[in-house]
């Protein structure tokens, strides 16, 4: 194991990772609102929590701060902004759409990184191409997917705001 993940750090990132990565995955699909959405979406969040902070202390690529680290700034960023929301949902209108779509680009994201991952890892293929075009291909098919299911979201997240 020490060969594959370098050290105790890069384990408990690819742990927390493959955990993140479940979960998002089930709480995309999950009914919103529910006891077992909500409980879910707080284990993905705890797991993206523990992934961003190793993403923080892994320098085995470069070395030094590399591309990956700032992806994990736009992670967090995505992921702090989806829970807002949850935290002051007295105070916002429609809470429930901003979390969803915050949470929404969280998950995507993360898909992007994983399919980064695994497209680097092909041998003799220039790891900037590889890395650039993952993230793009996951953004653009997650961002069509987004606008074609935005107005039904919308309206979905639009009530359970008002139940809630």
């Amino acid at each position: 194991m020490y060969n594959l993940f370098n050290n105790q750090i890069g384990l408990i990132h690819f742990i927390a990772s493959v955990l993140a990565l479940v979960l998002g995955s089930a709480v995309l699909v999950m009914t919103k609102g529910t006891k077992i959405h909500i409980r879910t979406g707080y284990l993905y969040v705890i797991s993206m929590v523990v992934l961003l902070a190793t993403a923080f202390m892994l320098y085995n690529l470069f070395g030094k701060w590399g591309i990956f680290h700032y992806f994990a700034v736009v992670s967090s960023c995505t992921l702090i902004l989806g829970m807002i929301p949850i935290l002051v949902r007295n105070q916002i209108k429609n809470w429930a759409y901003l979390h969803f779509s915050f949470m929404y680009w969280s998950v995507i994201g993360l898909y992007g990184a994983f399919v980064s991952e695994m497209l680097t890892r092909i041998p003799k293929v220039p790891f900037y191409n590889m890395v650039g075009l993952a993230t793009a291909g996951v953004m653009l098919v997650g961002g069509i997917l987004f606008g074609i299911n935005k107005a039904k979201w919308r309206r979905m997240m639009i009530a359970i705001s008002k139940i809630k």
